[in-house]
């Protein structure tokens, strides 16, 4: 492990270089790893675990999307793809990488094949961190270990078959084995994350319902539809403001922003948008950090925790969940997006 700096603060972090692949395939030649939850996280990270070739089982509902997906995924029904509980069973290490709703439903039924030496696996501190809330609260004599991609399932996916690795964060919150870091590094490693970084449940949690409400998910779509709505209302065509909103920033300044950051991004365009940017940004800043502020004590009071609990347990949350999604995607700004991406080059 080692310490790197970013900005004045020393980090722990393990790179691929210091923790390769053969030392992870080793460190758990032993283990099955058996992923419960094919849905969001389930598929990217098995598929990459096996295609780094570890010893990877599936647990999931029989008759089901999921299960059907799986099947078509390569997974075979009595070999590597299991009905949840048999899976729980064969695993000595468990991915418990259902929602956080699906985590508390079946947690009486993991919980039981949780036998002294296993590890209990996390792409989330969501069930821990609020376990007064959500009843899961692990034998003290099994390892509880996270490791969270940032980013989907879907791109952990993607950039590992391009030979690229997602970052992830990684934490302990239980060693019963003395085995813990190694196995939890090693599963980081073989998911395909690009590097690990240290922190604990509670932070991962906090930062991450912070941020999907706040920059990455919330917030982009609420200034979208701010500054679109605002073009369109002094006159701007629909096209116009659209590609002047979203596609501008997603196809040209965010792919220079990830490569060389944001200087670098204002160094290479014209004066007039430096000058520009650089004038307002910070009014920008002034005027969203009292909301992230408010944002940030909801979720660290546990409010935000409750609200998902209790709107995502209840049996019309699809119904309910498809309708809110159906109005998001058939606003004006995005039924112009949606054409605009069949015009780009690739698609044409």
């Amino acid at each position: 492990m080692a310490k790197i700096k970013f900005g004045s603060t020393l980090e722990n972090v393990v790179t691929r270089e210091e923790y390769p692949l053969l030392k992870a395939l080793d460190t758990l030649k032993k283990e099955t790893i058996a992923i419960i939850g094919y849905g969001v996280q389930g598929p990217g990270q098995s598929l990459n675990l096996r295609d780094n070739g570890f010893n990877v089982i599936i647990g999931q509902r029989n008759n089901s999307k999921s299960w059907d997906k799986a099947v078509s995924d390569g997974w075979i029904p009595g070999k590597t793809l299991f009905d949840i509980e048999e899976a729980c069973q064969r695993g000595t290490i468990i991915q418990f990488l259902l929602s956080d709703a699906g985590q508390i439903e079946l947690w009486p039924t993991l919980k039981k094949n949780l036998t002294a030496g296993k590890a209990l696996y996390f792409s989330h501190g969501f069930g821990i961190t609020f376990k007064e809330r959500t009843g899961i609260i692990p034998p003290a004599d099994v390892d509880v270990i996270l490791v969270a991609p940032k980013g989907s399932g879907t791109s952990l996916r993607r950039m590992f078959l391009q030979g690229r690795g997602l970052n992830s964060s990684y934490a302990i919150f239980q060693d019963a084995t003395g085995k813990a870091w190694d196995r939890v590094v090693s599963l980081g490693i073989g998911v395909g994350s690009g590097y690990l970084f240290e922190t604990d449940f509670k932070r991962e949690v906090y930062s991450d319902l912070t941020g999907e409400r706040g920059t990455l998910m919330g917030a982009i779509q609420g200034i979208f539809a701010a500054q679109y709505d605002v073009l369109r209302s002094k006159g701007h065509s629909p096209s116009e403001a659209f590609n002047e909103t979203v596609e501008e920033l997603t196809q040209s300044l965010m792919p220079l922003v990830a490569e060389n950051g944001m200087d670098w991004m204002y160094a290479n365009c014209s004066t007039t948008a430096q000058r520009g940017a650089l004038d307002w940004w910070k009014k920008f800043r002034d005027a969203a950090k009292p909301v992230f502020e408010e944002l940030y004590n909801e979720v660290e009071c546990g409010n935000e925790a409750q609200r998902s609990i209790d709107s995502n347990s209840k049996s019309d949350y699809r119904v309910k969940l498809d309708k809110e999604l159906k109005e998001l995607r058939e606003s004006e700004m995005w039924v112009t997006g949606e054409a605009v991406r069949k015009l780009r080059p690739e698609n044409n």
